[in-house]
């Protein structure tokens, strides 16, 4: 198994539901459980949703790469709108959205973000459960 995913999706938000399923079939795949799954995955349907709602790069894609380092689990997704960085909000109780990033924050163990020279990447990180990161380590 490696011990690395990556794809590409469209920056459309149609394709967010495609971006979920192939992070749950990575960590399916890598034998993750349910729970660190289900926050992996809410994860990047956040952090995928802000990339293709906000990125103002024409025809551009998004990155989503997750990667199995020691015992943790790090989710990133890169889009090519480099100096849109994500910012936290506040919004009020009637606004439907604005709550992605404090969503991460409470689901992921960490989470960030760094700008390279043609794009920028949100990133999370999981702590792997003791009981799977063995499990996880073993393959190859």
């Amino acid at each position: 198994m490696p011990s690395t995913e990556t794809f590409h999706i469209p920056t459309h938000r149609r394709h967010v539901p495609t971006a979920r399923d192939y992070v749950r079939k990575a960590l399916a795949d890598w034998g993750i459980t349910e729970e660190l799954a289900d926050r992996a995955t809410l994860s990047a349907n956040e952090l995928v949703t802000n990339a293709v709602s906000h990125c103002r790069v024409s025809d551009a894609r998004v990155r989503v790469t997750l990667a199995l380092c020691r015992c943790e689990l790090v989710l990133e997704v890169s889009d090519p709108d480099r100096d849109r960085l994500p910012l936290p909000r506040c919004p009020s109780p009637d606004e439907e959205g604005g709550r992605g990033l404090a969503l991460v924050d409470a689901l992921a163990d960490a989470w960030g973000h760094r700008q390279g020279p043609y794009t920028k990447t949100v990133w999370a990180r999981f702590t792997l459960p003791p009981s799977e990161a063995p499990h996880v380590l073993d393959h190859p």
